[in-house]
């Protein structure tokens, strides 16, 4: 493979193919291998002169590739990725990190103490316009952070729920299926959430799952945020149709998030900074800047962070316990969304533990 990194992917649906052309379009990393016992996959590999394994030990007793990426059910993380870790293969896990906080922690626990790298797949923090936005936030230009708002409306069609049943199953609905990518984006460019408080309202379909949601949230950095989901609205407010991330979702020119700080507010994904030349004062006339930022596709960045850890010359932008800690706002909404009360979420220490059994 003429000195590529190899990389194998566990589960050739819809996200491992997209990871696949990911790392086709990058000329130092090749797809060693694919890991799904369907025969759609041994297809697919098959179309690819790419060998087929129909699990993760059958892969390890032939092969050693340098990387793993997991695009497996969130229920199959955990044991998928203990094995990657006990022959010390780095992984890349798509999101969520698992089913519970307490799971992903036996496997961040064991990543850490075998010094092996573990990437959770939140790709959207690998979009420039992202990194852009962190910037323009840690640069001081919008001020003390006060308020956030996220609003992801959509409608998911009949046949979305037809052609996967699980989808219509308590626990699968939109907070844990959409919501934890927004979670992970405020988290990142506003600071940690510290607690929550949230409300659902049932599917209209019939489904077993939420509908709608929505939550008010408190960040560390004492600003107050909420959020509004929906997969059952017809709207062009949410990041799919809003980023241009993936050609398969009409593009519109809205935006979904709104941060508000004390010297300027900036909407995503827009990126527009709104700000006032002369004094902060609600009669004088104040500023729209969209910010110039490159483009490209947040996929193909990833696989291309993802070699660089491997490499050695990288520490993960998105590492384990990052995904925990998103994972573990998911948790609290939920929670809070039964119990009627503000949560807060579960955080755990930062400190590596030892003797974890892989």
């Amino acid at each position: 493979m003429n000195g590529q990194t190899r990389i194998a992917i566990v589960g050739a649906g819809l996200v491992g193919r997209r990871h696949a052309e990911a790392i086709w379009r990058n000329p130092g990393a090749d797809v060693s291998a694919i890991v799904d016992p369907s025969d759609e996959a041994r297809q697919f590999a098959a179309e690819h002169c790419i060998p087929c394994h129909s699990s993760l030990a059958e892969l390890f007793a032939t092969d050693h590739p340098d990387g793993v990426i997991l695009s497996t059910p969130t229920l199959m993380h955990v044991d998928q990725g203990l094995e990657c870790i006990r022959n010390r293969c780095a992984v890349l896990v798509e999101k969520p990190i698992s089913a519970s906080a307490q799971d992903a922690m036996r496997l961040v626990r064991a990543a850490e103490q075998a010094d092996v790298p573990l990437l959770v797949g939140h790709h959207r923090r690998h979009n420039p316009l992202v990194q852009k936005a962190k910037q323009i936030i840690d640069s001081g230009s919008v001020g003390a952070i006060r308020a956030v708002h996220s609003q992801c409306w959509f409608y998911k069609p009949d046949h979305y729920f037809d052609i996967a049943p699980w989808r219509t199953r308590k626990g699968a609905g939109p907070i844990s299926v959409n919501l934890v990518h927004d979670i992970d984006l405020l988290r990142h460019l506003c600071g940690e959430i510290t607690s929550v408080q949230a409300q659902v309202a049932p599917s209209s379909r019939g489904f077993e799952n939420e509908e709608v949601a929505g939550a008010v949230m408190r960040f560390d950095n004492g600003a107050i945020g909420t959020l509004t989901l929906s997969d059952g609205i017809v709207a062009p407010w949410s990041w799919e149709l809003t980023a241009r991330e993936h050609p398969v979702y009409p593009a519109t020119s809205e935006s979904c998030y709104l941060i508000g700080g004390s010297e300027a507010s900036l909407s995503l994904p827009d990126c527009t900074l709104w700000n006032q030349t002369g004094r902060r004062d609600w009669w004088e006339p104040i500023n729209a800047t969209t910010v110039a930022r490159p483009s490209s596709d947040p996929l193909d960045n990833q696989i291309a962070h993802f070699l660089s850890v491997i490499a050695g010359e990288a520490e993960p932008l998105v590492s384990g316990r990052e995904g925990t800690r998103t994972l573990s706002v998911i948790e609290a909404i939920q929670k809070s969304a039964r119990t009627g009360q503000a949560e807060v979420p579960e955080t755990f220490a930062d400190t590596p533990s030892v003797g974890v059994a892989i």
